[in-house]
């Protein structure tokens, strides 16, 4: 699953392809990706229109319209923003912008589980990941009797953060994914932040990579990257989490 640092890859992508320009064309015949508009309802509403902005909190992208419209993407598992050309195959293009100066801008998913909607659809999320303040981190994560992992995971309660960058984070942390969100200290809270918003920018500085990380490399062989000891796997708020029984031991710290 696309997280954050992927979102914002391709929210570049977008700014760098699609600001400025006037559409001519939406193509929205997929009634899947484009649920629950019907076919031509997107290029209705768009068609005309001049893209000021592209915009992403957590792992949701929108377009922002002169006419003020705003047109809500997701990546879901597999997908990707390309360019190509008008008179290229369609291949696994799921909707796709044409503009006036005939560039095309398309949304392409093989697995068919993307979105495409009017309307940014963020309403049900949480502060993004990658901008929260520290007041706010502390009061949003460090409550409650959840594993701090499924606090991470919540997108109501944090946007963004996914299965690779979470394991990243509380491994640089020190923390134990298990452990309850609120047992831990201020000092925790403050630290995982820095862990996470670290991780999301080494991720962006590798491509929008958040399978590059160290710890993320690190559990496919199954040792630890600091002191090579066996990782320890369990499902932890219902993705499958890895860590370190040395380096991050359960309960308070050492």
């Amino acid at each position: 699953m696309p997280e954050l640092p992927e979102a914002e890859k391709a929210r570049r992508i977008l700014e760098r392809l699609c600001v400025g320009l006037r559409i001519a064309e939406v193509e929205d015949a997929d009634t899947w990706v484009c649920r629950p508009h019907q076919p031509g309802e997107l290029d209705r509403a768009l068609r005309g229109e001049v893209v000021t902005a592209a915009c992403r909190h957590g792992k949701f992208l929108w377009l922002e319209t002169d006419g003020g419209h705003e047109l809500g993407l997701h990546l879901g598992m597999g997908g990707s923003i390309r360019s190509a050309p008008v008179a290229a195959p369609r291949g696994w293009d799921r909707i796709a912008i044409v503009f006036e100066d005939e560039s095309r801008v398309a949304l392409r998913d093989k697995r068919r589980l993307s979105r495409a909607h009017l309307g940014a659809g963020i309403d049900h999320l949480g502060p993004d990941a990658l901008t929260i303040t520290p007041q706010a981190f502390r009061k949003r994560v460090g409550t409650g009797r959840a594993p701090i992992k499924a606090r991470l995971l919540d997108q109501a309660v944090l946007a963004g953060v996914g299965n690779l960058l979470a394991d990243e984070a509380l491994f640089d942390a020190l923390i134990e994914p298990r452990r309850p969100a609120g047992s831990l200290a201020v000092e925790e809270l403050d630290q995982l932040r820095s862990s996470l918003r670290h991780g999301m920018r080494e991720a962006l500085k590798a491509d929008g990579g958040s399978g590059r990380g160290r710890f993320a490399r690190a559990r496919r062989g199954g040792q630890c990257p600091r002191c090579g000891c066996e990782l320890e796997r369990a499902t932890v708020g219902g993705r499958t989490t890895y860590w370190c029984p040395d380096e991050q031991p359960a309960g308070a710290p050492r």
